[in-house]
């Protein structure tokens, strides 16, 4: 059963989608409870999320639903074994919101991140330096006690990208890249590491500038995941002030997914992005000198 009896992101993932596969066989919850030799009420909660399903019980399922595409059965057996493994970030679970645990556990699922950020370097491209410096100025909010386990935390996600476990794309909004929210040091060491990172094969970095009028202000910072080999969006995180919520509607992924590639099209270039923080690095390093 899921931690406490209640849904976790995979368990509602996996529930979610038996659920739409045995609708979309016409079948109701006592005929698949038929099937594996169940109550209704089992079938309910599998597909809610509030318990664990065995493999042999998706397999079985998704087989009575005529799901036969070996790929899509494998994802969602992979999906039951994993839903009650006990990932890295639960050692940390003591000083971190559950909210925040749920969006690890998104990225750490994750085959693509798409990530829109108009206020500071996300999360996935910060320095220590710069997540220091942005915990510190949130300890209204940040108990003192969590601070350093946060950005230890932080550290630690940034291996899924580090070792191509997804592929990642971030746009930032320039004033992000020119106005320095931190030191002009940490500002300096933060822009050179987002360079640096930009280059690896499975990482995109652009910038959305000045010139794009209001598209920067169509929505705040939100990141969307896909966990499959093509990058249809099944998550949407977005941050505010007292945590994180969760998207799962397919209304809600629809429209993150079109306020991206929008963002995504007002941007420049990856190659014009990295020229334009290359300028603003050197800027930075002559103001110094």
């Amino acid at each position: 059963m899921p931690a406490g009896g209640k849904p976790t992101v995979r368990s509602r993932r996996l529930g979610t989608a038996l659920k739409q596969y045995r609708q979309a066989a016409k079948m109701d919850q006592a005929q698949a409870a038929e099937v594996i030799a169940a109550s209704v009420a089992k079938i309910s909660r599998m597909e809610s999320g509030h318990v664990s399903c065995r493999v042999i019980d998706v397999r079985l399922l998704l087989g009575s639903y005529g799901v036969s595409d070996r790929a899509k059965v494998a994802r969602l057996e992979e999906l039951a074994k994993r839903s009650n493994r006990r990932g890295w970030w639960l050692e940390h679970a003591a000083h971190l919101r559950a909210d925040y645990l749920e969006h690890i556990s998104l990225e750490d699922d994750a085959t693509y991140i798409r990530e829109w950020q108009p206020v500071m370097f996300p999360g996935l491209l910060q320095t220590s330096a710069y997540a220091e410096a942005v915990i510190e100025a949130s300890l209204g909010y940040i108990a003192p006690e969590r601070a350093e386990k946060l950005i230890e935390v932080g550290k630690a996600r940034q291996a899924k990208i580090g070792d191509g476990g997804a592929t990642y794309t971030a746009i930032i909004w320039e004033p992000v890249i020119r106005h320095p929210l931190v030191s002009a040091d940490a500002h300096q060491e933060q822009l050179a590491h987002v360079l640096e990172v930009g280059k690896r094969k499975n990482v995109t970095v652009q910038v959305l500038p000045f010139t794009s009028g209001l598209k920067a202000g169509v929505t705040s910072a939100f990141a969307s995941f896909s966990f499959d080999s093509e990058p249809t969006v099944e998550a949407v995180t977005l941050d505010n002030l007292r945590g994180t919520s969760i998207l799962e509607a397919v209304d809600d992924l629809t429209a993150y997914t079109n306020a991206f590639d929008q963002l995504r099209s007002a941007a420049l270039t990856p190659e014009a992005s990295a020229r334009l923080l290359r300028g603003v690095l050197r800027s930075g390093k002559e103001d110094t000198s």
